[in-house]
Formats: structure tokens, C-alpha cells, sequence
């Protein structure tokens, strides 16, 4: 009687290990980290094509900043020149001869009667300074007016109605002079900036 022999496999000492289903995770872990890095490689060159564009175009503005700074350099140099000194002084003196034109004093006085206290009255005005800025349609302008009344306080009712009108900005008083025996008001003479609404 043949008997025959078996082989002896000893789960205990060499178990069964599931070699596929780790290869598989590993592999989606490799997958994964290439993936991750090629994004970074994608991410990083396109940074470096910005920074390259952005390089170019400061490049472009600085130029282009050089060269205005070079005409404005020689136009300086021809306005300087005392025979342009004349043509320049009279320009400016047209300037603001066209800009004192281009103020209405009928909207002066109705946008000064909107803020004025009903116990003072308006003894002068005038423009003193032209510096007139073009925003949209409003010029900005300085009045110089000069105020009467018989109420001291009435010139701190002006200075905060000036203040709070979309009209008028800060305003200041210059000096003031007591009432004498001729006449009777105080008078104040106050800046105002203007904007007017043409």
C-alpha cells in the first residue's frame, strides 16, 4: 500500500498576504503625487509667465515715464527762456480773466442768500485768487466777502452754514473790526472755497 505525500503548507508561519490590493493603493498614491506635481510644474510656469508679462509692462511704463519727463524737462526750458516769459505771464492772466467771466455773480449772490443768517447783510465780495479746478461741471473758486451785523454770534451761525452747504467748504474768518459810533455792525471779512454749479 503506496501512500502518497502531500506538501504541507504552514498557514502560521507564512499567512496569506493580499499583495494585489497594496500594489493597487500604491499605485493610486503614484498616480496621485505625479498628478500633484505636474500641477505644480503647470502652476509654477504660469506664475513665471506672469511675472515675465508684468516685468515687460513695467519696462513699458518706465520708458514711456522717461520719455514724458524728457518732453516735459524741455518744455520747461522753453517756457523758462525770458523771451517766452512774457507770452507765458500774459496766458496766465487770460486764464483768469476767462475763469472770472465764467463765474455768475447772479448765482453768487442766490447761493450765498441760502446760507446767509437773516440778520446780516453782505458788504463786498470778490475773487481774490483763481484757481479753478474742471470737475464735471463745477468750478472751485475763493470768495472774499466781507459781512456786517449787530449780533457777534451771527458770524458762527454763517461759518457752520457755510460748512454744511454742498456749495461752500471751509471758511475762515480774517479779521474783524468792533462797531464805532458811526456805525453800528460788526464786520467780519471771511474766506469761503466756492463750487459752483454752471
Amino acid at each position: 500500500m503506496t501512500t502518497t505525500s502531500r506538501p504541507l503548507i504552514n498557514l502560521a508561519s507564512e499567512p496569506f498576504r493580499r499583495e494585489r490590493a497594496q500594489t493597487a493603493v500604491l499605485a493610486s498614491i503614484c498616480l496621485a503625487l505625479a498628478c500633484s506635481f505636474l500641477v505644480l510644474i503647470g502652476l509654477i510656469l504660469h506664475g513665471r509667465s506672469q511675472a515675465s508679462d508684468i516685468r515687460r509692462q513695467i519696462d513699458q511704463e518706465q520708458a514711456q515715464l522717461r520719455r514724458l519727463q524728457r518732453d516735459q524737462t524741455q518744455f520747461s526750458s522753453i517756457l523758462g527762456r525770458p523771451d517766452n516769459a512774457d507770452v507765458f505771464a500774459r496766458s496766465v492772466f487770460l486764464n483768469q480773466l476767462i475763469a472770472r467771466r465764467a463765474i455768475s455773480w447772479t448765482h453768487v449772490f442766490k447761493d450765498l442768500e441760502t446760507v446767509m443768517p437773516s440778520d446780516m447783510r453782505l458788504e463786498a465780495v470778490r475773487l481774490p485768487q483763481i484757481a479753478t479746478e474742471d470737475i464735471g461741471s463745477v468750478d472751485h473758486v475763493e470768495l472774499d466777502m466781507v459781512v456786517g451785523t449787530r449780533r457777534p454770534d451771527a458770524v458762527i451761525a454763517l461759518l457752520k452754514r457755510l460748512e454744511e452747504s454742498a456749495l461752500f467748504g471751509a471758511a475762515a474768518v480774517v479779521n474783524q473790526q468792533p462797531p464805532t459810533q458811526n456805525d453800528p455792525l460788526y464786520r467780519y471779512r471771511v474766506t469761503v472755497a466756492y463750487a459752483q454749479k454752471l
